[in-house]
Order: structure tokens, then C-alpha cells, then sequence
């Protein structure tokens, strides 16, 4: 009866489409349906079909907890991220994900995949299964053949529709997809908790069902209403009431237990079982790490050539847009959103079309610096060399093991006096003039001069220099207090004077750089103090880059130990949960960085051979 009346309800609208160059399909019918699901619940699902399609066509799925529906004037074949295929004729369905917008059901944010561990449960996976079963069957003139495909919490759907893969889902591009969300996604980075990010979009996504709500903040610049806020526990007791399920969770897990391991995809999805095109961004401010970890955690099981990888100098979905020619003040040398958008058609045309040869490279990265794509038949390279980049106590770094017996440099840590993410003001994340997408590419002299950041300089390369691969940082440092976060920055250093464009001169760009909580130095699990003033090894993944440091320019180590307030505030005295933590609580602490012979503390860069 419920199927019934959802059919009953179906529309239909033109969406009238201008005739594009070498246009095969000029017009798009769109037709919304409620889709049922095995539990019941139905879904709210747009589909867009080509009106003049000679010959039978595909369908590619998006599912979204952002809203599906489009305006009346939407026009496909002029989307960016999706024009070039429209324009040769696909079908598109987009869905609102279960209780989001216009679809029935419960949302649960980050829903661990269920169906797994009791067959009988609903997930996002088992959602998708049912939404490629129904459009096969009830949508005209497909050819039997899906792809899934989106970015962001979309390309999350589209990697967990392959757990469990219905057999007309031939290929999946999960895009800025996470992975796991403790160690190094949208909510912590190696522990550390992401605070104005999840502060926002928890409240965003979880405020009201049929909008994305923006907090009223009461001012413009963030960085003192974030300071002001105090204690995390402060969170709820002003402003949530214990009403955004996602917070409620964050507060009741703040170590690497359960909960977050059964949301993790490295404990649900083990192997390929059909073609997927990992994409992601050097500088995505929101899932960086996701793209790379899933990718090379897939790929120790990719026995069919299945698993393959796009990493470019992207923000979070840049790829998406018309351009992506630069981010910030740093150029690309070109429309790398062109270049995707091409590959993202090559790949569907030929697992859901036939078309093309399928020899796609195992990993396309663009590289940095000289700004050209690059293929490789193995990623990280295998011909790339570890080189051990030191820090001195001179405040230099280089490829040479300090002689020196006991030098260290030492700075003080204040959390009522963090050092900002970004430069002033820092607006709303999805705010009004917010900065937020180029953050990670800011100029980092605008922090370079604090007394609590330490600058580790080298001189000025005689040659090009050409990084691929994982960079990997070990820090070996103390504390006077018993926990710390440590920031490592691995920095390009444009020449004094940049004939190429003197604006940029002095320029210190953030090649990569991360933040680690010193807590779970041993543990994710089962944190542990610091040892006052006890040297400990703290290594920190600063994920995979391609780039090359150009002749004349210098490479900088920056470290530090707040980034605020897109890291909340550690204390610096351990306490069971920085969620609980009080007021006084917050204390001032001395962190020491080792360079000697006997605690060397250094980057690892693998370095290409000429």
C-alpha cells in the first residue's frame, strides 16, 4: 500500500537545457519519486532522463543529506561537475539520504554499516542497494548498468554502497570520502578534536530536518567567541541542551573505543569488489587524509587492478568547480578542474558505457611547484629514496644528523593565548566571506614571528627537489605539563625577492602539515600523561604530497602546539576527558623539541632520484 501511494505522488517537470557545443542531449525530463526501502522507509529521489536518448543509458546515483531537490531552472548540462556527462546522456538520480529533507526515516550522521554484523539491519549501504534495485527496475530506457558517485559526506555514500554491491552497480568514485573519523578526518585529527568545524556542522546538519541551519553566531571574527566559550563542557550547558545527537556522541567517546571503530571504514570495507576512483585534495580542510588512507588500506587486497587514485591541489570538492586553477595566492598553471572532470567521464564511459580502451594508470597525482599531473604505476612511488630532513638547535634544518650532545629549543605554551589556525578575522565556516576552503595554503608568516612557534630554516636550494610519497614527521620532545598537542608544518619558502611574482616573495607556503594529540602518542585507545620533562617520541603522519621545492627557494619546519580554534584548547594537564575538562584545568607548560645526536628530532622526505 505504502509503494502505492508513493508512485501515486510522482511528478514531472521539464527542465529545458541551451544547445552546448557538440551537445548530443539538449533536454532533461525530471521525475521525483519516493523510493521504498526494505524497512518501510521511503526515500526522496530526483531523476533526470534524457528526452532524446537513441539507445538505452546508464544511471549515476549521488545520495545526499544536503537536499536533492532542485530548483525548477536547474539545468544539468551545465552543472560543472557533471556537464560532460549529461551532455552525452546519462541518467542522474539524487536521493535524500533517510531523514534528511524530503525523506522519511530517522538520520543518524556517520551510520556505522549495520547490515554487516546483523543482516537484518538498515544502513547507508543497504539504503543504496535498495535505490539501484528500484531504479533499475522502474526507470525507462536504463541499461542495466549504475555508478555512484559525490563528494564529501556523497562520496561516503558511494564508498559504503560498495559493501555490500548490487549487481548493476559496475563502478564507484567515492570523492573526499573519510575513512575514520578518530584518526584523521572531519571530527579529530590523530585525537585532536576538530572544535569550530564539528561545532558548526553538527549544528548544521542536525538542528532541523528539511535545512542546513548556520549558528547564530553574534559576531563576525571567531576567534574571541571561541576563546570565550571555555571548556567543552560549556557546549551543551549554553548553547546544545543535549540535543545534537552527533555532539552528545562526541562528548561520550572521547578515546578510540567502539563507537568510533565500527563507524570506521577500515574495519568494514577490507577489499575492492568493484572499480573504484579515490579523489582527493592535497589541502581538502575537511577529509585530506580519508582519499589516501582508504586507497593504500584497499589496495594490499587489489588483486584485480580495481583500486585506483586521483590526489590533486585541491580543497575540499574544488575538483567540482569550473576552474580549480588556484587556490588562494597559489597558482596551478591551469584548469585542473577541466583535467578531473575529463577522467571522471573517461572512467564511467567505460565501466558503464564500453567506451574506451579502460587503461586507467594506477595513480594520477598532480605534483606541486611544477604544477603537471603526473601517473604512476605505484603509489607512493617505489623509486623515491628517505631522506631525513633534522632540525638544529640553531633554528636551521637540513639532511645532516645533529652532532650537538644536548641541544633542544623550548617555547611556552599558553591555552588562554593559542595561536590562531589562520590569519584574523575567522569567520563562520560556511559563513559570509568565510576563508575557510584556502586555509591550508595561507602564507604562515602570519604566525612565523610568535614566541610559541619554532621556525627550523634551511638554506636556499641549489637544485630542484622533488618530494613524493608519505611525509612523516618524529618530534621527540617534553613537557613540564602531562599533555600536549604538537603542529608540524612542512613548509616552501618562496626566494626574498620571486622574479617570477614578486607578491609572492617571502612567501611561506604550507606544502602539508598536521596536528597530533601527545595523549595518544602510545594509544589511540588508552591515552597516557606525559612524564614531566621525560623526552618521548611523538610521530606524526603529514600525509602524502607530490612537490617539488624549486631552485632558490628554502625548506622551512614550523611546530607548535595550538591551533586554535579549529583544534580546541588542550589543557596541558591530562585529565580522562578534555570534554570534561574544568577551568582550571587550563595551564601554561613549557614544551622542550629535542636536536641532538640522541634525540634527533626530524621529517622524513621521500625524496625522487634524478
Amino acid at each position: 500500500m505504502k509503494r502505492l501511494i508513493a508512485l501515486s505522488v510522482l511528478t514531472v517537470c521539464i527542465i529545458h537545457c541551451v544547445n552546448a557545443q557538440q551537445s548530443t542531449i539538449k533536454f532533461y525530463n525530471r521525475q521525483t519519486y519516493m523510493i521504498p526501502m526494505r524497512d518501510g522507509v521511503h526515500l526522496y529521489t530526483e531523476v533526470f532522463v534524457p528526452s532524446q536518448a537513441k539507445e538505452p543509458l546508464p544511471i549515476l546515483i549521488q545520495r545526499t543529506p544536503y537536499g536533492a531537490q532542485h530548483p525548477d531552472n536547474y539545468d544539468i548540462t551545465k552543472s560543472s561537475y557533471l556537464s560532460m556527462m549529461a551532455r552525452e546522456g546519462y541518467i542522474f538520480a539524487f536521493q535524500d539520504m533517510r531523514g534528511k529533507f524530503k525523506s522519511e526515516g530517522t538520520f543518524e550522521m556517520n551510520r556505522p554499516l549495520y547490515h554487516l554484523s546483523n543482516k537484518s539491519k538498515i544502513d547507508e549501504s543497504t539504503d543504496a542497494y535498495d535505490a539501484i534495485d528500484w531504479l533499475i527496475k522502474n526507470i525507462p530506457n536504463n541499461n542495466g548498468k549504475t555508478g555512484i558517485l559525490g563528494i564529501s559526506y556523497l562520496g561516503h555514500t558511494a564508498l559504503v554502497a560498495s559493501s555490500t554491491t548490487h549487481p548493476a552497480l559496475k563502478a564507484s568514485s567515492p570523492q573526499a570520502s573519510p575513512t575514520d573519523m578518530f584518526l584523521g578526518d572531519d571530527i579529530h585529527h590523530n585525537g585532536a578534536f576538530r572544535l569550530s568545524y564539528n561545532f558548526e556542522l553538527s549544528y548544521m546538519v542536525e538542528n532541523a530536518k528539511e535545512a542546513n541551519s548556520n549558528f547564530p553566531f553574534p559576531q563576525f571574527d571567531l576567534y574571541d567567541w571561541y576563546l570565550k566559550l571555555g571548556s567543552l563542557q560549556n557546549v551543551n550547558g549554553k548553547y546544545f541542551k543535549n540535543k545534537l545527537p552527533s555532539w552528545n556522541d562526541y562528548v561520550a567517546h572521547p578515546n578510540y573505543d567502539d563507537f568510533w571503530k565500527k563507524q570506521s571504514m577500515l574495519n568494514s570495507i577490507q577489499k575492492p569488489e568493484l572499480p573504484l576512483l579515490h579523489v582527493g585534495g592535497y589541502y581538502d580542510q575537511e577529509d585530506l587524509n580519508g582519499p589516501q588512507l582508504m586507497y593504500s588500506h584497499l589496495e594490499k587486497n587489489d588483486k584485480a587492478n580495481l583500486n585506483h587514485l586521483v590526489l590533486g591541489p585541491w580543497s575540499h570538492g574544488q575538483w567540482g568547480g569550473p576552474k580549480a586553477d588556484s587556490l588562494g595566492r597559489i597558482s596551478f598553471g591551469g584548469k585542473t578542474a577541466v583535467w578531473f572532470q575529463q577522467l571522471q567521464k573517461e572512467w564511467f564511459d567505460f565501466w558503464l558505457k564500453g567506451i574506451g580502451d579502460g587503461k586507467f594508470a594506477e595513480a594520477y597525482c598532480f605534483q606541486t611547484g611544477s604544477n603537471q599531473w603526473k601517473q604512476y604505476t605505484t603509489w607512493p612511488p617505489k623509486e623515491a629514496e628517505i631522506k631525513k630532513m633534522y632540525v638544529h638547535g640553531d633554528a636551521t634544518t637540513s639532511f645532516t644528523l645533529p652532532t650537538e650532545v644536548d641541544a633542544s629549543i623550548s617555547y611556552v605554551s599558553d591555552p588562554h593565548k593559542p595561536v590562531p589556525y589562520r590569519p584574523q578575522p575567522i569567520e563562520a565556516t560556511y559563513g559570509k566571506g568565510s576563508r575557510w576552503r584556502s586555509w591550508q595554503v595561507e602564507d604562515q608568516r602570519f604566525v612565523a614571528t610568535r614566541p610559541d612557534v619554532l621556525c627550523f630554516l634551511a638554506d636556499s636550494l641549489k637544485e630542484d627537489l622533488t618530494v613524493t610519497g608519505k611525509i612523516i614527521a618524529h618530534i621527540f620532545a617534553s613537557t613540564t605539563g602531562t599533555d600536549a598537542d604538537f603542529i608540524v608544518k612542512l613548509i616552501d619558502v618562496y626566494p626574498d625577492f620571486d622574479k617570477k611574482n614578486y607578491a609572492m616573495s617571502g612567501y611561506q607556503f604550507p606544502v602539508t602539515m598536521e596536528v597530533f594529540r601527545g595523549r595518544f602518542r602510545k594509544s589511540f585507545e588508552k591515552p597516557a600523561p606525559f612524564v614531566p620533562n621525560q623526552p618521548e617520541e611523538i610521530v606524526i603522519d603529514l600525509h602524502q604530497i607530490n612537490h617539488t621545492f624549486l631552485k632558490g627557494h628554502k625548506i622551512m619546519i614550523q611546530i607548535q602546539s595550538s591551533w586554535f580554534p579549529v583544534i580546541d584548547r588542550n589543557p596541558q594537564k591530562f585529565i580522562p576527558s578534555i570534554f570534561e575538562a574544568a577551568e582550571t584545568d587550563f595551564i601554561k607548560a613549557t614544551h622542550t623539541i629535542y636536536c641532538n645526536g640522541k634525540n634527533a628530532s626530524y621529517v622524513e622526505l621521500p625524496v625522487m632520484k634524478e
